[in-house]
């Protein structure tokens, strides 16, 4: 099995088109075959190197390599030239000088159904000659069978007047030389394939196998754009999401997996993908469910390894210790630091926080009462700075928020934290309790 993953380099690798990538290369690791990448750089005013480094850094990224390329469609001009002359000698092409308004007039005076076909000249662009009967067929693995009837396909210009190839010329040009066995692709693209089918006819060549998959929609049942969030790698990399679930989440979406597990690695996708299983209809991208698997896939990283990706992520170092105390609370690496920044540069600002804390009747005198406890007992760690906070609750006979809650916002200026006991004793007794004297200290 050879199959290819061949993007246009017009801007960020969309969330579609790294599932795209993804099947293939599920496809490749899970049959022995090879991934081919091509870059399809035919729109050279979109197709700049910063746009090709996207699409790399994005594969990257998803631990997504390829066997063979980068190769570049602009870089096969010479290739695309000598087979269109090869289809003009042999007459399945022809030159036409035919432009748009006389392809319209001509379907006005033969009805709006029926293909477009132009009159030979000597000079002008390369049309590709589609029969008058019989039908081209998409056999696709996914969709079924679905029929073209070749009269009412236009004759396709292959080539333009200055010998440049036009898409779907070059695209099964380079299918073909490339020796591509299965064509994964969107759904976007099964208007093309009878084109290029065509071609591979016109050459007497095998077709590859073809396989279109259903584009992705948001939750609303409208295509997947920036309205539902991240639309690209990039954007859901800079949101803290792990590349290892990122793949696992859009492996999932419309792949047939069973569903009494949805926690997988590469590997196991790799040997459990089966593109016969892809549904035809519609898959659905949810961020919310993306991040629930996050959290999964962060939560069972090592300690070790969650350092380094928080410290890459965030560019500072030293983070263990709150690390350890907030893994448990984040699903993504960019609620990381929001939570736990108070250990570092001191309490947020958070005045509406601090004063609905603070105003509740006994929170002041509840502050006071923990001070007191966590100025004494050894040794500070989670299990003493525990039992003194629960001794207050008892003494003062109230609720646990009442006490816990004030000391929260005090160390942390915010009603949101890892769990209080850790917090406290991550940030240190000494600290702990100057942070408490000066929240006292406002309310004098």
């Amino acid at each position: 099995m050879r199959v290819r993953f061949a993007p246009s380099p017009t801007g960020a690798l969309h969330i579609g088109g790294a599932r795209t990538a993804l099947y293939n290369w599920l496809l490749a690791r899970g049959r022995g075959g090879a991934l081919v990448l091509r870059i399809e750089d035919t729109d050279r005013a979109r197709s700049t190197p910063e746009n090709v480094g996207q699409i790399l850094d994005a594969l990257q990224w998803l631990n997504l390599d390829w066997d063979e390329g980068p190769m570049f469609q602009s870089q096969r001009a010479e290739r695309h030239a000598e087979v269109a002359a090869k289809l003009l000698r042999s007459g399945h092409a022809y030159r036409s000088t035919a432009t748009a308004d006389d392809v319209r007039a001509y379907k006005q005076r033969h009805g709006a159904e029926r293909g477009f076909r132009g009159v030979p000249a000597t000079e002008g662009a390369l049309r590709l000659r589609v029969p008058d009967t019989g039908e081209t067929v998409v056999d696709d693995v996914i969709r079924g069978v679905t029929r073209f009837p070749n009269s009412s396909q236009d004759d396709p210009v292959i080539a333009r007047a200055d010998g440049s190839a036009l898409y779907n010329f070059a695209v099964a040009v380079d299918d073909l030389d490339a020796g591509i066995t299965d064509v994964v692709r969107g759904e976007d693209h099964l208007s093309n394939t009878p084109k290029q089918l065509l071609v591979f006819e016109a050459l007497g060549a095998t077709p590859p196998r073809y396989a279109h998959l259903p584009l992705l929609y948001g939750p609303d049942g409208r295509k997947l754009s920036k309205r539902h969030g991240a639309a690209s790698v990039q954007e859901l990399r800079a949101a803290g999401y792990l590349p290892e679930a990122v793949d696992n989440y859009i492996a999932l979406l419309g792949a047939g997996f069973a569903a009494d597990r949805e926690h997988f690695a590469l590997e196991e996708l790799a040997e459990r993908f089966r593109l016969e299983r892809v549904s035809k209809n519609p898959a659905v991208f949810d961020e919310r469910k993306l991040r629930h698997m996050n959290g999964r896939w962060l939560r069972e990283l090592p300690t070790d390894e969650l350092v380094r990706r928080l410290e890459d992520y965030t560019g500072r170092t030293g983070l263990r210790p709150a690390v350890e105390i907030a893994r448990e609370k984040i699903q993504t690496l960019a609620e990381f630091w929001p939570l736990v920044s108070f250990l570092y540069e001191g309490p947020v600002e958070d005045p509406a926080a601090f004063e609905k804390t603070m105003s509740r009747d006994g929170a002041i005198e509840n502050l006071k009462a923990a001070r007191e406890a966590l100025a004494d007992g050894e040794p500070f760690d989670v299990v003493t700075v525990e039992a003194a906070l629960r001794r207050v609750v008892e003494r003062r006979n109230t609720a646990p928020a009442r006490v816990f809650q004030p000391v929260r916002v005090a160390i942390t200026g915010t009603t949101v934290s890892p769990g209080i006991f850790e917090s406290v004793v991550a940030l240190g007794r000494e600290e702990t309790l100057a942070r408490i004297d000066r929240a006292l200290g406002r309310e004098r």
